[in-house]
């Protein structure tokens, strides 16, 4: 059945490997859990699933398989303890359904009849007074009602809750093929993280107060340090109006996952293309612009850059003089773009547009090699990938 499992898994597209799925059968033939399928579930997420990002795909691989199983695995062979079943009895049962299991010629021929229906049943039952299943009035099964039953494969009473917990799936959230989301994104951009401790001291250092404490013959002796903040630096260029318009709330959710993730952040807005001049506020940015050589003999050459943008536009746009659509420009943006490309090693370009539409796009493929093929889509698996290509 496991193999069967893990092909399941697989069918999914899970990066489950041989080396896990023997790991969860160790865990198996050690007993760490028996049967019960909400413990086995628990277990193979544990040993099957190497990132977060796919609790959600197990999940649901995991609910279509086992919705499928019809044949438990010769259950008669195991014996129930009666400890067990009396201790499940009790906290199940009033006074007047226990008499009514006495009519039946008590728990020894309450038992019999249990062996006697596991040997004769075929396949899983829903429903129905007789069968081994679950939801109906059978004395054997699961999320039904009998008071002279014993319940198998529910671990709690309906009245508390029926949601099987691969069915909550609570980590849908994680998942790197969902609609992109803040969350998701301060995700990804977290993959770009150098940490060092900058600033005020700030942050108690426990490890040296307790040197320094018993050095100082037991007086307490508090050592702080700064805080450990994301050390690195990024330049975040935005392109704005026209074509971008769709795309608003995206970029909003990205600035403000980045403004949060990078402490050392800076930005800049431009149309189209990047030329001699960039802005920080749209509504001046005809009066207040700032020299893309200052922000160029500003920074320093450790700034990672980010541009975000479309890159969908006329190809002169990219290629000529006087290119630009709201301006004179005197030099082809094609030469600013390799002016920021001399001097930082770490740029990407993250694009909006589907991907599949980009091969479409003549502007595109000119911006995309302009940046050295170092162009992703703004989704959770292409920022993670750019932040990927910025710390190489």
């Amino acid at each position: 059945m496991l193999i069967n499992f893990f092909m399941a898994l697989k069918k999914e597209r899970l990066p489950v490997s041989f080396t896990e799925l023997f790991t969860l059968l160790e865990c198996l033939k050690q007993n760490v859990v028996f049967g019960n399928i909400d413990d086995f579930y628990h277990l193979a997420r544990m040993c099957l699933v190497k990132d977060e990002k796919n609790f959600d795909k197990f999940d649901i691989a995991f609910g279509k398989y086992f919705e499928k199983v019809e044949v438990f695995d010769d259950l008669s062979r195991y014996e129930i303890p009666d400890e067990w079943l009396r201790k499940q009895l009790e906290s199940m049962l009033s006074d007047e359904d226990k008499a009514r299991i006495e009519a039946l010629g008590g728990l020894e021929k309450l038992m019999e009849e249990f062996r006697k229906r596991m040997e004769e049943q075929e396949k899983r039952h829903q429903g129905g007074n007789k069968w081994i299943g679950t939801g109906g009035t059978s004395p054997f099964g699961a999320y039904g009602y009998n008071p002279e039953g014993i319940r198998m494969g529910q671990q709690e009473g309906r009245n508390q809750s029926a949601v099987k917990v691969w069915d909550k799936r609570n980590y849908r959230d994680l998942d790197d093929s969902v609609e992109i989301g803040t969350r998701n994104i301060k995700m990804a951009l977290r993959r770009l993280r150098k940490f060092a401790r900058t600033g005020a001291d700030e942050e108690l250092d426990i490890d040296d107060t307790i040197s320094s404490t018993a050095k100082n013959a037991g007086y307490l002796d508090i050592k702080m340090v700064p805080e450990r903040r994301n050390s690195v630096k990024v330049l975040l260029f935005f392109d704005v109006g026209g074509s971008m318009d769709p795309h608003v709330k995206l970029c909003e959710e990205l600035f403000s996952a980045a403004r949060t993730e990078f402490k050392h952040l800076k930005y800049y807005y431009f149309h189209n293309f990047i030329y001699e001049s960039v802005w920080t506020k749209s509504l001046r940015r005809h009066a207040e612009t700032t020299s893309t050589f200052d922000i160029i003999n500003k920074y320093s050459k450790d700034y990672k850059i980010i541009f975000v943008g479309d890159a969908t536009m006329a190809p002169y746009e990219v290629t000529h003089v006087g290119g630009s659509i709201e301006h004179y420009n005197e030099e082809a943006g094609a030469t600013w773009i390799r002016r920021l490309t001399d001097v930082y090693k770490h740029i990407v370009w993250i694009n909006p547009t589907p991907k599949d539409y980009w091969e479409h796009s003549y502007s595109i493929e000119l911006v995309k090699e302009l940046v050295e093929d170092r162009m992703y889509p703004l989704s959770v698996k292409g920022l993670e990938e750019a932040m990927g290509s910025l710390v190489k």
